[in-house]
Parts: C-alpha cells; sequence; structure tokens
C-alpha cells in the first residue's frame, strides 16, 4: 500500500493516470486471494449497550497510549479492532460524543492487512499500521453518496482489471487514512511526505472478503453510512490496531 516519491509535473496525463493506478495497486493490492467484495459482510447493526462498568468519557478498549492521541475537538471516532496481532479479521464500531461521552452507535465486521498490524509499517509489509489517524478526505468510482467529506469521483480510482475480478469493486468508495498523506488531497495523490519506505494509500476501502495490503475494508452499506455520516466539523478520527495493542498504557 506504499507509494513514495516525487512525481514529476512534466509527466503526460496519460502516463500519470497510470502511475497513479499502479499507486493505488501497491497500497491496497492483495488481489490474489479472497470473495466477492462485502461477501459475508454484514450489514451494519445497532450496537449493544455499553457496560456499566466501562467509562463514558473514554473509548472502549483504548488504552492511555492511544486515548490520549485523539485530538480533544473530536467528536467522531471509528475504532477498528483487529481480532489478534497476525490477524486480518477486525471489528470497526463508530462513536459518536455528545459532551464529554462516547456513544457507541453502530458496529460491523472488517478485514485488515493479511498480515495482520504493525505500530512501525513499512511499504510491503502487509500489516496495517496501529494508530489514531485523522479522515479527511474520500472518493471513488461511483457517484458521491451524500458524503459529508470531500469527495473526489474518478475513474483513476478503480482496481486494475488484471486483478482477481472479487477485488475489482473494492474503490467503489474509499475515505482516506491521513497516513503519510498530504491531508486536502484525493485519496489517490501519490504524494507521500515520510518517503516511499514509509508507505501511502492506506484507506478505508469496501470489503473483498479477506485481508487487505494495509487498508481496512468494510461492506458496501457500512461505507455509505460512513460516508454519510462522516462530519469535517466534528473532525473525524480512526484509531485502529489488534485489540492487545489498543489496550496498551505506553
Amino acid at each position: 500500500m506504499r507509494s513514495g516519491g516525487t512525481w514529476r509535473a512534466t509527466v503526460a496525463t496519460a502516463a500519470l493516470g497510470s502511475l497513479l493506478a499502479i499507486a493505488t495497486l501497491t497500497a491496497c493490492d492483495g488481489a490474489r486471494d479472497g470473495a466477492r467484495d462485502g461477501a459475508g459482510a454484514e450489514a451494519g447493526k445497532s450496537a449493544p449497550k455499553r457496560s456499566a462498568a466501562a467509562d463514558p468519557t473514554r473509548i472502549p478498549g483504548v488504552g492511555d497510549r492511544w486515548q490520549r492521541r485523539i485530538p480533544a475537538d473530536s467528536r467522531q471516532v471509528l475504532a477498528v479492532y483487529g481480532e489478534a496481532k497476525d490477524s486480518p479479521d477486525a471489528t470497526a464500531v463508530l462513536y459518536t460524543k455528545h459532551g464529554t461521552t462516547w456513544e457507541r452507535v453502530r458496529s460491523w465486521p472488517a478485514h485488515n492487512g493479511k498480515r495482520g498490524w504493525t505500530t512501525d509499517h513499512h511499504e510491503g509489509d502487509n500489516r496495517s499500521p496501529v494508530g489514531v489517524f485523522t479522515l479527511s478526505d474520500a472518493g471513488g468510482v461511483l457517484k458521491n453518496p451524500g458524503a459529508g467529506l470531500p469527495y473526489t469521483r474518478s475513474a483513476a480510482l478503480a482496481a486494475p482489471r488484471w486483478w482477481a475480478k472479487s477485488y475489482w469493486h473494492d474503490f467503489d468508495y474509499v475515505i482516506a487514512i491521513d497516513y503519510n498523506r498530504v491531508k486536502g488531497t484525493p485519496p489517490n495523490d501519490p504524494t507521500r511526505p515520510e518517503g516511499y519506505d514509509k508507505g501511502g494509500s492506506i484507506w478505508l476501502h469496501m470489503d473483498h472478503g479477506s485481508g487487505t495490503s494495509a487498508c481496512v475494508s468494510l461492506s458496501e452499506s457500512a461505507m455509505e453510512h460512513l460516508l454519510r455520516t462522516l462530519d469535517p466539523d466534528r473532525h473525524p478520527v480512526v484509531v485502529m490496531g489488534d485489540r492487545a495493542d489498543l489496550k496498551a498504557s505506553r
């Protein structure tokens, strides 16, 4: 999922389109095994009530290390709880803040990197980065479903047709995770401020039924709900990682 380096302004438009497609590929490819996008994934559902013992002023299952990195002005958090460090399976939960209280709104099954999670992500390691990242830009092959975030519709986001057919719809909807990218640009902008080796183009995108190269994937209905719900005025972030690391205090 990592593409880096500087792109020359003199590259022809056609060549740039090809390079952007490659950048997208190296960001979330994994197009060699897996089922049809969304296969087996549940639609979004109402989340169960919070345990009476839980602190309503904190995101559940998130220790001090990551809790303090949630911006003070953030009022929307998508928490992605990975089942285990080396597992591609996860659960995504949307929380909204009212006053000082976090309310669990909705949850969905999800997938992350096919090799699991890491706190030191690098290009090609097939692990999703653990951390807290802002969500600033969205887009996709399909028309805007009513997104609150800036939405760029572009055919350049389409998965290459030489990928397995089950992956063709991965990027029908995407939300850029602000890891090694420039905020305020389309999700497939190739700029990598920290360089190629640190990877990039890590997105929330449509699920194909198995692990990704580093992105987080959800069902089509989940993506539509997030696109319509995430509000830049509420400063949304994603808190993501395996459950054990998310619970860590330091």
